[in-house]
């Protein structure tokens, strides 16, 4: 009896640990950098070697907070070329932006900080590319994940850009706000 009652205590705390893992759609602003594939187009239209992908992602944690920090993950595409060898196309990463991420009652604030943005020499793009993949692979996170929700779940979501200079002022023109669950 004795040894049931403790072996009991022992799984306690194993249970009280438990953690929830998920496996989700998970959209990132990815780098086609040191392959011939263009990707989605720039504002003017014309294409970009970069554009927002799935992929799947095994998530545990706080939704949506840890939901949207995942689209920071990194991530190396996988390849049979012999001669790609891209660590981490992940666009956040390569170019040095962090993300903050909080809920503040029924609204997400998602900040980019762009102080230390620095575009690689090999990618053929402009901290604009980013900064509006980064939002869009956002948007496109939670509206898959949170698709089909009641209206009276639905919460707000702002994304701003912090940290830029008198070189990339402009970038705070790409705050953006929209609603999860319409």
């Amino acid at each position: 009896m004795f040894l049931r009652i403790f072996a009991c205590l022992l799984l306690l705390p194993t249970l009280a640990f438990a953690v929830t893992v998920e496996v989700v759609k998970l959209y990132q602003p990815l780098s086609f950098h040191n392959t011939d594939g263009a990707g989605d187009e720039a504002e003017g239209g014309e294409p970009i070697q970069a554009a927002v992908m799935a992929r799947p992602y095994a998530i545990t944690g706080a939704i949506p907070e840890d939901l949207v920090k995942a689209v920071a993950a990194p991530y190396q595409i996988a390849s049979n070329a012999t001669g790609y060898d891209v660590k981490d196309a992940n666009l956040l990463n390569l170019c040095k932006v962090t993300m903050s991420v909080e809920m503040k009652g029924a609204k997400l604030l998602v900040r980019f900080n762009v102080s230390n943005l620095e575009i690689p020499e090999d990618l053929d793009l402009v901290a604009r590319h980013v900064v509006r993949l980064s939002i869009a692979a956002i948007r496109r996170t939670l509206r898959d994940y949170f698709k089909g929700i009641e209206d009276e779940e639905a919460f707000q979501v702002s994304i701003a850009v912090t940290g830029t200079n008198e070189g990339n002022a402009t970038l705070k023109d790409l705050a953006v706000r929209f609603k999860v669950g319409e």
